[in-house]
């Protein structure tokens, strides 16, 4: 029974994560194009943590944390360079 409910929270995740793709390639403004690929930055971990819960590998969830951080790393440089106006990332 909780295998099914994992699989239909991937499968909404995944309908989620989609639309917030729409929403970072059309915008209309680059603040919306980072929130959009934060939320899917974190909707992806979250992805990844249920896999790991329906295998029963807990080597997946060293997998969803370093995604995290990575994500949090693009994010945070992303923003710089959004709030820099797009010329230089320092």
């Amino acid at each position: 029974m909780m295998t099914k409910i994992f699989i239909a929270s991937i499968i909404y995740l995944t309908v989620t994560v989609t639309l917030c793709t729409v929403r970072a390639v059309k915008g209309p403004t680059p603040e919306d194009r980072l929130i959009a690929i934060n939320v899917i930055g974190t909707k992806t971990t979250v992805i990844i943590a249920v896999v790991s819960c329906i295998l029963k590998e807990s080597y997946f969830l060293d997998v969803a944390l370093v995604y995290a951080l990575i994500s949090f790393v693009a994010s945070m440089a992303i923003a710089n360079f959004i709030e820099g106006g797009g010329s230089q990332i320092d």
